[in-house]
């Protein structure tokens, strides 16, 4: 799918509060917004944005998006920002230009067609410049890769705060709430502590007044349970429905065979032998 460019020059529209929306996407995970273009471009819901700064605060690659909505013969766009770069820290226009040669980048207009061997470029100069993922996320930062090749969790602030996983993940632990995956396990060392935890209140519900609990609101879940979670539903699935999903799917929960059980079932299936009579 093609992705596109838009350009913002805070000089001629500065209709957003651009830090807020730093912040709100650092917080939340995405900051939905409407974005004009041309007439004649050609964009699909789904496609990656690549919003490029242009004026006197600067010039350079500033953030990415996915275009959620593109009505047919409409110029306005909505647009899920989920990675930007603070005004001034933006990718460098001459970084651009070195990089990226087969675009002529003082002249991109808004919804213009990106060609994928320079988005390939561009992924690759944001991997290395833009901004990294939460330490406590297993999902790739927005932007280096496709949007079509990857689930989207939005991470809410709840989810980020260290002092609020903390507590959570010493009350539960670090396997997986719905599955039992524990990346300890599975890797070793390297996945010692290591866990997603996931916000169980509907946004819905959040007021002025909303205390979180860690305990209560907050349950760890892999990378893939925490993506399901989310995927197809306006409302985040329970930790039972997401039970029932897999319990569904043939996949039956229980807790992680250790070696030393692993080894007492080999021993119990040779003493009982291989070879019994089917009964009938």
């Amino acid at each position: 799918m093609t992705a596109i460019f838009l350009v913002w020059n805070p000089d001629r529209w500065n209709d957003w509060n651009y830090a807020s929306v730093v912040e709100h996407v650092r917080e939340t995970g995405q900051f939905h917004g409407m974005w004009n273009v041309g007439a004649s471009a050609a964009v699909h819901a789904g496609a990656d944005a690549w919003l490029l700064l242009r004026g006197k605060h600067g010039r350079g690659l500033l953030g990415h998006g996915v275009v959620t909505s593109a009505p047919a013969l409409a110029t306005q766009l909505t647009v899920a920002f989920d990675s930007l770069l603070p005004l001034g820290d933006q990718i460098a226009a001459d970084v651009l230009r070195e990089n990226v040669p087969e675009v002529r980048w003082d002249v991109v207009r808004s919804g213009q067609a990106c060609k994928p061997s320079a988005e390939a470029r561009i992924r690759g100069l944001w991997r290395l410049e833009g901004p990294p993922p939460p330490v406590e996320s297993a999902l790739p930062a927005p932007g280096t890769y496709p949007a079509w090749a990857v689930s989207t969790v939005a991470m809410n602030r709840y989810e980020r705060d260290p002092e609020a996983r903390r507590v959570c993940i010493a009350h539960y632990g670090t396997s997986c709430a719905a599955c039992g995956f524990s990346f300890e396990i599975a890797y070793g060392e390297a996945g010692r502590d290591f866990i997603d935890v996931h916000h169980t209140v509907p946004v819905s519900l959040l007021d002025s007044s909303y205390r979180l609990d860690p305990i209560t609101d907050l349950v760890p879940l892999c990378a893939n349970c925490h993506a399901m979670a989310h995927v197809g539903v306006a409302t985040p699935r329970s930790l039972q429905e997401l039970r029932e999903l897999l319990a569904g799917a043939g996949f039956i929960r229980g807790h992680t065979v250790r070696p030393g059980e692993l080894e007492a079932q080999q021993e119990a299936l040779r003493i009982l032998g291989t070879g019994q009579a089917e009964p009938g």
